[in-house]
């Protein structure tokens, strides 16, 4: 397998990150073509190390001894699949048997997640577009609503809803000063706010709440950054401002979303470093312990 990094990080949604970190594996290529990857270095640019199954294996140990990470979880792992399978055989061989996250672009076939069902306990799936045209323009993958929807229909069936939810309200990355209650099995989807193209995210907002209801966990992302590589020209050469976000998040209120994580992009403007990973350091993520690669 070809991975950037395996480390136990901080910056995943409360329930996930817990105080301990996720053991994260972050795989090399995608099986979109996303123009604006916030982790084009591994996702386009193929950075990444060659790692037999049982050196990933041994590191994820190594981080739930010594570190007490709270899950496995697997980025962008369409093109492994059957090696995060053998992973996790191997890890409950050895007595381990936290949940494991499957971090995905939410761009998989039915049948490659009936696959992964036995070891599958969380699915981590983004909700990119309503506009398929769009997703042609800037992901090469023009099917990408229907597919998409399938796939997460195919999740929620599998798994239910994140279960750690009980009327929660705009729980934030940050937490509460309550404990986080950790996320042992179900679906957080994840939608990621473009500049530029606010209709696609009140469209996907709509799509979702149609198709799966009040109750569908969803968390809402503002840490958007123009890669180097992206065009002046484009609506997606600069930053997202808080207006655009503050309207789309007020459209997931007006639907009546129950169980909401919001990430403001002022938030992220503190302390961009904790959002914005270097793959080519031993650290990609402040604020994460050194990982290995």
């Amino acid at each position: 397998m070809r991975i950037a990094t395996v480390e136990a990080h901080r910056g995943e949604e409360p329930p996930l990150s817990g105080a301990q970190g996720s053991g994260t594996v972050f795989f090399s290529g995608c099986s979109l073509g996303c123009l604006f990857c916030q982790n084009h270095q591994i996702s386009r640019d193929g950075l990444g190390w060659l790692w037999s199954l049982k050196t990933v294996v041994d590191r994820l140990i190594s981080l739930h001894r010594e570190r007490g990470i709270h899950n496995i979880n697997f980025v962008t792992p369409d093109h492994f699949f059957p090696h995060t399978v053998a992973i996790v055989r191997r890890l409950r061989d050895h007595g381990i048997h936290i949940p494991t996250i499957y971090n995905t672009s939410g761009y998989q076939r039915v049948e490659s997640l009936r696959l992964i069902e036995p070891v599958a306990d969380i699915y981590l799936p983004d909700f990119k577009y309503a506009d398929s045209a769009l997703a042609r323009r800037v992901s090469r993958a023009s099917d990408y609503v229907t597919v998409s929807l399938e796939a997460l229909s195919e999740m929620v069936k599998q798994k239910g809803f994140l279960d750690v939810f009980s009327g929660q309200r705009d729980m934030g990355f940050e937490g509460k000063d309550d404990p986080v209650r950790l996320a042992g099995r179900g679906v957080l989807v994840r939608h990621l706010v473009l500049p530029g193209y606010l209709e696609n995210s009140l469209q996907a907002l709509t799509m979702l709440f149609l198709e799966f209801g009040k109750d569908l966990p969803v968390s809402l992302m503002g840490q958007y950054r123009p890669v180097p590589s992206m065009r002046s020209d484009s609506p997606l050469s600069r930053m997202l401002t808080q207006d655009e976000f503050e309207r789309v998040l007020e459209h997931a209120q007006d639907l009546g979303f129950e169980n909401v994580f919001v990430q403001r992009p002022e938030e992220v403007a503190k302390d961009p470093t904790a959002f914005f990973p270097d793959f080519r350091s031993a650290v990609p993520f402040r604020g994460n312990p050194r990982g290995e690669r």
